[in-house]
């Protein structure tokens, strides 16, 4: 475990309230930064949460200029079958990225899993918009709870400020 490391895990698809998600994300990012000392944030690059907390991350380097980004993606093509527009956001965040980790060479049937797990593996917060009981998201959660990472769920503090020691 990295203990100066957050992993975000989220759903692809968000509600329409994207810019106070936004917002969330920033103020927990910053919240993480100045009383944990948390630096790195991980990403799993999928759409959706994913790719919206890798933005948030590099729009605060100019404010939080020692903070890092590294994308763990499943395999090297997870982007093939994305529209033109997605995989342009996809291309400009890895190009920004100070890491990018490849799980797999190609897409197979462990992949998504294995991500997931890395991310949480490698941090001590998961930093998620979860709300839905089953997917992707569901089972990181449940895993980091497993491995007793400190969870942040965005979705059940949409109007709450966030704090939480690590």
């Amino acid at each position: 475990m990295t203990a100066r490391a957050c992993a975000f895990s989220g759903h692809r698809t968000l509600p329409k309230n994207i810019c106070d998600i936004r917002n969330s994300l920033a103020s927990q990012i910053e919240y993480l930064v100045s009383e944990n000392n948390i630096t790195v944030f991980l990403s799993g690059g999928a759409r959706g949460f994913d790719t919206l907390a890798a933005e948030v991350v590099l729009s605060l380097r100019e404010k939080l200029p020692d903070i890092r980004l590294h994308m763990v993606l499943p395999c090297r093509d997870q982007d093939r079958y994305w529209p033109a527009r997605d995989k342009l956001r996809y291309s400009y965040i890895l190009s920004r990225a100070d890491e990018i980790i490849y799980i797999s060479e190609t897409y197979d049937d462990a992949c998504m899993l294995k991500r997931n797990r890395y991310l949480i593996d490698n941090s001590a917060v998961c930093l998620c918009y979860r709300e839905a009981r089953s997917g992707g998201t569901a089972y990181t959660v449940n895993y980091a709870k497993k491995q007793n990472r400190k969870i942040i769920n965005l979705a059940e503090h949409q109007q709450t400020e966030l704090s939480f020691d690590v």
